[in-house]
């Protein structure tokens, strides 16, 4: 009776491999685990022939993402960004700018941002702040915040 099978994993699988990685596991824990939940099939050869022209596939589609995220990292990298808040006379906001606000404002600009792609200092007063965006596959962009009262 064998105890370990073979499989293909179909998703990153945490301490085991990345995406089409075959690998011999237990035969409970691909059964009862990674097969049940579509983290893995058993490695067939029709199986195998298939992930390796998905990997092809994902590999072409990573790189026009890449193209397309250095495309939005070049058009952000340098903006400057005015956003207006209410401010007492010496300059100090009522309220700290989120990286919320700064996300939407930025897409009233056309550009996608998330706020969790957003690097900012907590802005409690008006003036000039820089900030980082950090984009997929590790690229970045500066840009200038201008806080002025309303």
């Amino acid at each position: 009776m064998r105890k370990t099978v073979k499989v293909i994993l179909l998703k990153k699988v945490e301490k085991l491999g990345e995406l089409g990685d075959v690998k011999e596991v237990a035969l409970g824990y691909a059964r009862n685990f990674l097969i049940p939940r579509g983290l893995a099939e058993e490695a067939t050869e029709k199986a195998v022939a298939n992930i390796e022209a998905r990997k092809v596939e994902l590999a072409k589609h990573a790189e026009i993402e890449l193209r397309r995220m250095e495309e939005v990292a070049a058009k952000l990298e340098g903006q400057t960004i005015e956003l207006k808040a209410k401010a007492s006379d010496e300059g100090t906001l009522y309220a700290a700018i989120t990286t919320t606000r700064i996300a939407q404002t930025i897409k009233e600009r056309g550009f996608d941002v998330k706020k969790d792609n957003i690097v900012s200092p907590v802005i409690k007063e008006t003036g000039e702040f820089e900030l980082t965006i950090k984009l997929d596959h590790g690229l970045e962009a500066r840009v200038t915040l201008v806080v002025s009262p309303e």
